[in-house]
C-alpha cells in the first residue's frame, strides 16, 4: 500500500506516518525500488499497533523503545515490563475518568432534581 492509502485506512496524515517511521515509533516501512514506501501487512499492523498505543496515551518514549527493542529481537523482560508500566499508567487514567465521571453524573443528577421541583 502506498503511503496515501494508509493514510486515508488508517485516517492518519502522510506526515505523521512519516515523522512516526523517523523517530523509530513505527519499523522502517519496506520500499519499492523507486524508494517510494510500500506498506506491507506488516508495517499496517504496527501502524495500527501505534494508533491504538497513542490514541489510548501510552507514552512516545515507551513505545519506541518497546520498538527498538522488538527489531532488535530482544530484551522480552523489558518488553513486558514497558506493556506492564502502559497498562498500570492506563488503568490509573481510567480510574481518574471514571471518578470524574461518577461526579458529573452526580451534578447532572443534582440540575435534575431542581428542574423536577421547580
Amino acid at each position: 500500500m502506498t503511503i496515501g492509502e494508509v493514510s486515508k485506512k488508517y485516517d492518519i496524515t502522510t506526515d505523521t506516518l512519516r515523522y512516526y517511521e523517523r523517530i523509530g515509533l513505527i519499523p522502517p516501512v519496506p520500499r519499492k525500488k523507486n524508494g517510494i514506501r510500500d506498506y506491507d501487512e506488516t508495517a499496517c499492523g504496527w501502524v495500527s499497533f501505534v494508533k491504538c498505543m497513542r490514541s489510548a496515551g501510552v507514552q512516545i518514549e515507551a513505545l519506541i523503545e518497546y520498538v527498538a527493542l522488538m527489531q532488535t529481537n530482544s530484551g522480552l523482560e523489558r518488553r513486558k515490563k514497558i506493556l506492564i508500566e502502559q497498562r498500570t499508567r492506563l488503568q490509573k487514567q481510567a480510574e481518574h475518568l471514571k471518578s470524574t465521571i461518577e461526579r458529573l453524573d452526580y451534578k447532572i443528577n443534582h440540575y435534575d432534581e431542581l428542574f423536577a421541583g421547580g
